[in-house]
């Protein structure tokens, strides 16, 4: 699979997913608001859902930078229905059931534990309102969490 390495500074891939409620989320659609992607391995994963929770308990923080949340994975929008209702979690999570958007994000494992192939990298990336991405990390190590710190104090050098 074809991934592509995004930086801070490069335009952010567009992209058309569907969330957990069955609504269709372009990134387009999102212009005008700084966005923070969160990509992630698995749902109902210990460090994925330990990542995702740590999300919702802050998210007034991202609401104060007027700032969308969206956490992405290669689960369908049945299993992120299920474990956003589970988990309480108050942001959308999209289904990149074709991989499509983790690969434009390079954001995709081409071996994952169990012999899988094709699962999101724990990734995080803000994007700004005109669709520039500000800040990227990728992670090669799926126990490896983003440093949030970093992403808040981008959201708050933003417009």
């Amino acid at each position: 699979m074809n991934t592509n390495k995004i930086e801070a500074g490069s335009k952010a891939p567009d992209f058309n997913l569907y969330d957990s409620e069955k609504n269709k989320v372009s990134l387009k659609d999102q212009l005008g608001k700084n966005l923070v992607l969160v990509f992630f391995p698995q749902a109902f994963t210990s460090v994925c859902t330990k990542e995702l929770c740590s999300l919702r308990d802050n998210i007034s923080v991202y609401n104060g930078a007027n700032a969308q949340v969206f956490g992405i994975s290669v689960d369908s929008i049945f299993t992120l229905a299920k474990f956003k209702e589970e988990q309480k979690l108050n942001f959308p999570l999209l289904s990149d059931f074709n991989k499509e958007v983790s690969a434009a994000y390079g954001s995709l494992f081409e071996n994952f534990a169990f012999d899988m192939r094709g699962v999101s990298k724990r990734s995080a990336f803000v994007i700004d309102r005109e669709g520039t991405v500000r800040y990227a990390e990728v992670m090669d190590k799926p126990a490896d969490m983003p440093d949030f710190d970093a992403i808040q104090k981008t959201l708050q050098q933003l417009p």
